[in-house]
Order: C-alpha cells, then sequence, then structure tokens
C-alpha cells in the first residue's frame, strides 16, 4: 500500500495574528518551535510513515522551511481548506504511480505522535477514512452575546485532530463530485454515506492557533530535554586599518580588532560558549586559524555553523548572555542591533540575547584600551540520551 500525505500550508492563520500582534509577518506554520520552522516539525513527524509527501501552499517560506527533506515540490494552495487538498489530491494524480491511501494533515500540528499516525493507517485496512480525536470533557455552553442560552450534552463528542486518513480513490472522487467547502474532510464521507473510524488522538497533538499555543508546543518538544549551559571568553587586541565588527555589527571606532577572521570578539565568545555546552571543543576545532579558508572571513559563518550544530543535536537556545569588556566605543547605542543580529544568525527571537557592556576602570590591557574581551554564557537544552 502505498501512504501519500498532504501538508496543508496555505492559511494565513488571522487568530494567531490577532493574538500576537507584535510577531513578525511569517504565518503561524513558518515561526520558529525551537529552532525549527513549525511546518518542518510536523513534516519530519509524517515521513517515516508515508512513502509520498506532499506540501501544499503558496509562500515562498514553504520550500524554505522544508529544504532538504524527500518531499515533492509543492503545489499552490486553494482559497479554502477544501480547495488546498483538491489541489493536492490532483497532484497526486499525475504520480506515475498514485497512492493507496492518502493522510492529510495541517502543518500547523508538529508533535502529532507516532502512534497517532499508525492508527489512522490502521483503521483504512477496515474503514474508508479514519480521524484521530479525543473525548471532550469540558461542560459545553453555548452563548449569545456573552449570555449562556444552553448547555450542550458531551457525551459522545470529540475534538477531531489531523491526520485525517482516507482511501485515495474514494476521496479524490467524493472531492470532485462535492465542491462546496467543507472544514473537515471527514464530512465529504460522512455526507456520502461511508463509514469515518475514531482513533485514539493526543493531548500534545495540538494545532498552533493562538501565541499561548506556540508555549504549550515548547513545553511538549521540551518535556525530555536536559539544560546544558556553556562559558566563553575571548579577547583580541586592537589594530590598525581594521574594521571594528562587534557581534555582527560595524561600529565607527578608530581601529578594529586583530585576528585571522574579522575578530569578532562577541561573535566567538559566543560561539565558544555553545560549542562548550554541547561539549564540541571551541571554536578553533570547527574554523582552525591555521587555514586560510578562513582568512578575514565574516564571523556570522561561525555563529551560524554553531547554531546548525544545536539543531543537528535535536536541541534548542534557551538565552545567551554576552559582556563585552572595553573602555571604548561605547556599547550601550548599538546593544539592541547586535541582539538582533546574533538573534538572526541562530534563528531564535531576540528576546533569548542579551548583549551589554562594562569597562574594566582602567585597569589591565582593556582599561589601557589595547584591546576588547568578552565573555558569554549560553544555556541550551538537548535530548536526554540517557546516558548516566
Amino acid at each position: 500500500m502505498r501512504i501519500a500525505a498532504l501538508l496543508l500550508a496555505a492559511g494565513r492563520g488571522r487568530r494567531f495574528v490577532e493574538s500576537a500582534p507584535h510577531a513578525d509577518g511569517a504565518s503561524k506554520q513558518f515561526r520558529l518551535l525551537h529552532g525549527k520552522p513549525v511546518i518542518r516539525r510536523a513534516a519530519e513527524a509524517l515521513l517515516p510513515h508515508v512513502h509520498i509527501l506532499l506540501p501544499v501552499g503558496d509562500d515562498p517560506l514553504l520550500a524554505e522551511s522544508l529544504a532538504g527533506l524527500d518531499i515533492l515540490a509543492p503545489v499552490p494552495g486553494g482559497a479554502e481548506r477544501h480547495d488546498s487538498v483538491r489541489n493536492g489530491l490532483e497532484a497526486l494524480t499525475a504520480l506515475p504511480e498514485p497512492p493507496d491511501l492518502v493522510l492529510v494533515h495541517d502543518g500547523a500540528r508538529p508533535c502529532v505522535p507516532a502512534d497517532v499516525v499508525q492508527g489512522v493507517i490502521h483503521a483504512l485496512k477496515t474503514h474508508a477514512g479514519a480521524i484521530p480525536a479525543v473525548v471532550v470533557s469540558d461542560t459545553l455552553k453555548k452563548v449569545e452575546n456573552n449570555i449562556i442560552t444552553g448547555t450542550v450534552p458531551r457525551d459522545g463528542v470529540y475534538r477531531a485532530q489531523t491526520p485525517q486518513g482516507f482511501r485515495f480513490n474514494e476521496f479524490l472522487a467524493l472531492h470532485r463530485n462535492h465542491p462546496d467547502a467543507r472544514t473537515d474532510d471527514a464530512a465529504l464521507l460522512e455526507q456520502g454515506g461511508h463509514h469515518v473510524a475514531i482513533v485514539p488522538g493526543s493531548e500534545n497533538n495540538i494545532k498552533l492557533t493562538v501565541a499561548e499555543d506556540m508555549m504549550r508546543l515548547e513545553g511538549i518538544l521540551a518535556g525530555n530535554m536536559l539544560p546544558r549551559v556553556g562559558l566563553g571568553y575571548d579577547v583580541h587586541a586592537f589594530a590598525d586599518d581594521r574594521k571594528l565588527i562587534l557581534c555582527g555589527i560595524e561600529i565607527p571606532h578608530t581601529r578594529g580588532l586583530a585576528g585571522h577572521s574579522d575578530a569578532d570578539v562577541g561573535i566567538h565568545t559566543l560561539c565558544d560558549a555553545i560549542y562548550g555546552a554541547l561539549n564540541e571543543g571551541d571554536i578553533g576545532r570547527h574554523f582552525p586559524p591555521s587555514e586560510a579558508e578562513w582568512k578575514d572571513m565574516d564571523s556570522a559563518r561561525f555563529l551560524i555553523h554553531a547554531g546548525e550544530r544545536i539543531r543537528a543535536r535535536g536541541g534548542f537556545l534557551v538565552n545567551a548572555d554576552i559582556t563585552l569588556i572595553c573602555e571604548r566605543p561605547k556599547i550601550g547605542p548599538h546593544a539592541q542591533a547586535m541582539q538582533e543580529r546574533l538573534a538572526d544568525l541562530l534563528k531564535v527571537s531576540a528576546s533569548r540575547i542579551s548583549v551589554k557592556a562594562t569597562t574594566s576602570e582602567r585597569l589591565g590591557f582593556t582599561g589601557r584600551e589595547e584591546g576588547i574581551a568578552a565573555t558569554a554564557t549560553v544555556s541550551i537544552m538537548v535530548p536526554d540520551s540517557g546516558e548516566v
């Protein structure tokens, strides 16, 4: 049985935007969740269970978010959810070997457990459709103008989730014959008299809808992780005829810093802290100063690599605190820009990055303005390996 999955990503997430007015302009499925786009986590949850994964959506961020995964190229979404599903189904018919079963999953559900996906697939052996769902445990009230008008019996009432699964040919025919809007794919089968099975869903299978959901999803992913802390320290002497680059930002000053790369002491110490937390040595191990390749290199490249190492280990950055030690230049006017630049390179929120400065009260080499020192402390979360 060939199994395909449609990963829906055409929605704009109006309720999320309304609940998070200070969020950036990206749709909710492209928001970073512990260093990865929400939709990428959804795709990675589906891929072990399907032969074909087809994203559906128009946003340029879709292909970027899923880069490197073994999937088909995205197809355009539609005006409504059912239009997007139909577009995906029609695209699957053009394959040399169309699937036998198809799953439809929300790109904004990043934490669907493997047993939920397998439960849906298993149910399709005996039913035309299957959906995961959880029992409604709260009392339901009907409301008009903020006044309760009645109580809805909750016996036999479930909350539907995705992925919803169907036999491909039957589902395609129903979509072609019923072009009217549906909020739930299983409703098509219900209308056609087909039996749709319920399989156990999961409370962790949250659909990112409002800003509060992001915190719940972060907590779910962090449930099997352990904290790691890293410290970094670096020093660079001043040098003539060089730009001064600190924390990824060019700072106006009479001199720059000496070093094999661009000598960004802030980024170098932050990289060392990250590598230390991961027990992966220091920046010199990854980018040896003896190699000509790194001469005058933009240190942003080093920090991008450090961030990639966190994500490759399945972890995420909790926060980073960098202190620059110098008499001049003044760091305060540039601190916010530095935080935003470092956050951009690490693919995290700027609220997770702190940049501050202090002097050494005219003592030592920094006090004599011979150079700049920097320290950094980072906290990361990585999966628990079970090692004692």
